[in-house]
């Protein structure tokens, strides 16, 4: 597989009425939110005027925001310590999470490595051990480099005599990053230091390895600025980063990304450009081709999703849905790289092709049936050799090794089963159980289902439905309903500890396959995207309809979630249809669709939204945009609104701007409360003891305004 190529001070806050075990959420008083100063900021969109009064709340280094935030945590706090069994979450979340959660392990020269928390560390340890059977030891320690687990160690890469190891790590949960090196029979650093590094792996060949970078924001620009002329370098070990090689950067084109990669046999460098989320362009140079001095291009883009595999030889082995929306795997001439050339190894199927892994000089085809994963092991010429009998309907990853393997290790995760880990055999193509979790729960007290129901313009969507066994519905279950809906990512089976603990409590955690995902290939994304943005909604509240229709409950049980461009989903069905949702949880979300592009990697999301800058997408941005559809009097959701103050990828302005304007506009009893994390980001690297902080927060909001009792 090729190699690693998101002026005025606030006033005392109270709430009134102390909550008691006998109060119920509807029996809560009204709340006394903070003032927030509105000014008379307006923007002329073509021949539009929409008004921004919330616009100096986008400074995230001004005092005034800063009191702002304060003051709305004070609130929330003070909300949320007055539900009677917040401890009783939080106690019962820590007892879930405090187990051993042990990634796959990987071979590298005679080591072995894995990733292991032993329950509630805040950050994974990666160890090694020579052989299976070795000792482990500690190789990594992310924990020993921050006071509070909020270093996070991101990619690693080792050079391929395994002498050298290449490292990122990300603080606070920044996109941004810093590598170092670490020498691997010592595990001593050496003195290279690199920084500004964002959306980049490391792939080494010879004495070094190409990255991606910025250029050194200002400090006040580094966490809000637009990220502008993204550059491929080359580093080579024991320089400082002054003297790295710049390998490419598009001057005529500053809202481009790049990304470089090499081959394993590092012959071929591989650099990959895009203008969004969605199509790629992609350039090559023979690394052992003395004549070749400059990248050449490969595949012309960017209408299309080409990704390099790996090289057979001479010749490149392409993911591509060109003329294949599901998918298909060529060979491409580099000598002769136009499409009628090209030769298909693995032809397009009904199933679209997630992705495509390598090891022992096999391809693993990982394919999606209904969202669930299924993987077929071809050779490099295109021919079965065997389809993986996986352990049930679930999701898979690990499907990779070195060319030198005969056995790799992959993990299957579902909604109701933690992570296992498998041994394979690629020459029998058999799986062995190699360890499982210990969380201790009954899975089999649990099960999920998946159930089909019809949209609004006739479209089948899928909805897994997980929760205790033998539910029978009643018309009055609480349900989590969940989706994201875009670019190109499906929503598979997946465990998580706070999804299991409403399970428990008696909930029912439900997932649609939005339009938009890649669920079932590049038409399902497509007719979920720009224009046909609104399907994607519509898909949404078609589920919840479709499961008050069939009894599973009602609208005073349902809470809607989401995160990012699901914090934009749950914004959206909120302001559309807010009588049919009780709670409504949406988490560093995308909420101002008239001014997401002007913020960090924002204007890549374009190719997916499109943009307030062109006329006719305005229009239909600004019948959605969750910020600019709140209604004044209307009786919203209790919300619950999270964000961080580091999350770079979507900026807080969002989820700040949707929450004052949705305090002022509520014309309903339900509480509006804005949770914002400190030295916390978008999501990654989280420590563990905020993600329970924070479930616990979001579960008890959630179960106190659904009505939901706390059971032991």
């Amino acid at each position: 597989m090729l190699k690693n190529i998101n002026p005025i001070l606030f006033f005392c806050l109270t709430i009134s009425v102390i909550m008691t075990e006998k109060v119920t959420a509807e029996q809560q008083p009204t709340i006394h939110y903070p003032e927030t100063r509105r000014t008379d900021t307006i923007d002329h969109y073509h021949g539009t005027d929409i008004a921004d009064p919330y616009r100096w709340l986008e400074d995230d280094h001004s005092a005034e925001t800063h009191d702002w935030v304060v003051a709305q945590n004070e609130l929330t706090q003070s909300y949320l310590q007055r539900i009677p069994f917040r401890s009783n979450i939080h106690q019962r979340l820590e007892q879930l999470w405090n187990y051993p959660r042990l990634s796959a392990p990987f071979r590298r020269g005679k080591f072995y490595y894995f990733y292991k928390n032993d329950g509630l560390q805040n950050q994974a340890v990666l160890y090694r051990q020579e052989g299976l059977q070795g000792t482990p030891e500690v190789f990594i320690d992310p924990n020993t480099l921050s006071a509070n687990g909020t270093v996070a160690l991101g990619s690693i890469s080792f050079s391929k005599d395994r002498k050298y190891v290449a490292l990122l790590t990300a603080g606070a949960g920044s996109d941004w990053q810093e590598g170092r090196v670490m020498d691997v029979a010592t595990r001593q650093p050496l003195p290279d230091k690199l920084e500004w590094i964002k959306f980049s792996g490391i792939s080494w060949r010879g004495n070094g390895f190409y990255y991606s970078r910025y250029d050194a924001p200002t400090e006040k620009s580094k966490l809000s600025g637009k990220n502008e002329f993204h550059k491929v370098y080359y580093h080579h070990l024991g320089d400082p980063q002054s003297k790295d090689e710049l390998i490419y950067v598009d001057k005529e084109h500053p809202l481009r990304n790049a990304h470089a990669g090499v081959t394993e046999d590092e012959r071929f460098l591989i650099i990959e450009t895009s203008e969004g989320t969605s199509g790629a362009e992609l350039w090559f140079k023979d690394l052992q081709d003395p004549h070749q001095q400059e990248l050449k291009l490969l595949i012309k883009g960017f209408d299309y999703e080409p990704t390099v595999i790996d090289n057979d030889g001479d010749q490149l082995l392409v993911r591509t849905n060109h003329d294949a929306p599901n998918y298909k795997v060529v060979l491409v001439d580099p000598k002769h790289p136009a499409q009628s050339n090209w030769r298909t190894v693995i032809p397009e199927k009904p199933q679209i092709l997630e992705q495509v892994g390598t090891a022992g000089g096999k391809l693993f085809a990982n394919y999606l049936k209904d969202a669930a994963s299924q993987v077929v092991q071809y050779d490099y010429k295109g021919k079965l050799e065997h389809t993986v009998a996986l352990p049930g309907i679930g999701t898979v990853d690990g499907f990779y090794a070195s060319r030198d393997d005969d056995q790799l290790f992959y993990t299957f995760t579902a909604f109701v089963t933690p992570a296992s880990t498998y041994a394979y055999d690629i020459k029998t193509g058999s799986s062995t159980l190699y360890r499982s979790s210990e969380l201790k729960f009954n899975p089999g007290d649990f099960e999920t289902k998946q159930v089909f129901f019809t949209s609004k313009d006739g479209t089948q969507v899928p909805i897994f439905l997980s929760g205790k066994k033998g539910l029978q519905p009643n018309g009055a279950a609480p349900v989590l309903l969940y989706g994201y809906g875009g670019f190109n990512i499906p929503m598979t089976p997946a465990f998580s500890v706070s999804n299991l603990f409403f399970m428990e409590q008696g909930g029912i955690y439900a997932v649609v396959n939005l339009r938009g995902g890649s669920e079932y290939g590049e038409a399902w994304h497509k007719g979920g995207m720009l224009e046909k943005k609104q399907n994607v909604f519509d898909d949404f509240i078609g589920a919840a309809e479709f499961l008050i229709r069939e009894r599973y409950t009602n609208s005073s049980k349902i809470a809607i979630r989401g995160g990012s461009n699901g914090g934009l989903l749950v914004g959206a069905c909120m302001t559309q249809r807010p009588e049919l949702f009780k709670v409504a949880l949406p988490a560093v979300g995308v909420m101002d669709m008239l001014r997401f592009q002007k913020f960090t990697i924002g204007w890549a999301w374009a190719t997916e939204y499109g943009s307030s800058d062109n006329a006719e997408q305005f229009k239909y941005l600004l019948r959605y945009s969750p910020l600019h559809n709140l209604k004044k009097g209307s009786s919203y959701p209790a919300t619950l609104v999270t964000t961080a103050d580091h999350d770079d990828r979507v900026v807080p302005a969002h989820s700040f701007k949707f929450a004052a304007t949705l305090q002022a506009d509520q014309g309903g009893p339900n509480p509006v409360l804005i949770r914002i994390e400190t030295q916390a980001g978008h999501g990654a690297g989280k420590p563990t003891s905020k993600q329970i902080d924070e479930a616990t927060d979001v579960m008890a909001f959630t179960m106190w305004n659904l009505g939901m009792p706390f059971k032991e």
